[in-house]
């Protein structure tokens, strides 16, 4: 018997450990890179649906659309601008502006709807300004 006793690791060892996390590595980022993308994807829905949603009301309350976004912040129905979950900015929001009006006693035109500052493409595979 050997007074010595096998201290570490081979180099054979240490390369198939290697070897095993790249490849658990390899399989499993695409799936959470997927995962937070879905993720930014629902914020950005509802975020854009609560902001549709407050532009109605501002138009109905006030009888007049909302000439910016700012407009829904300094009339408290938005405490701040949310964060644009593709672009991390508050400031990359796309109003569109039209000259309808919403109902009989609405005085002036503006904001009717909102989209994302990105134009990056969906998991659906639309450009996210499109939502």
């Amino acid at each position: 018997m050997r007074k010595h006793a096998r201290q570490g690791f081979t180099l054979i060892e240490l390369m198939v450990v290697m070897a095993i996390i790249s490849i658990l590595l390899a399989i499993s980022l695409p799936i959470y890179q997927r995962t937070v993308t879905h993720a930014r994807e629902t914020v950005l829905k509802d975020d854009l649906f609560q902001m549709r949603q407050l532009i109605d009301q501002y138009t109905l309350d006030k009888q007049q659309a909302p000439q910016s976004l700012d407009d829904l912040v300094s009339a408290g129905y938005l405490r701040a601008l949310p964060v644009d979950p593709m672009t991390h900015s508050s400031s990359t929001w796309q109003p569109v502006m039209d000259d309808s009006l919403m109902s009989a006693d609405q005085q002036e035109p503006g904001i009717v709807d909102v989209h994302s500052g990105s134009d990056a493409m969906s998991l659906e595979g639309t450009p996210y300004n499109t939502w």
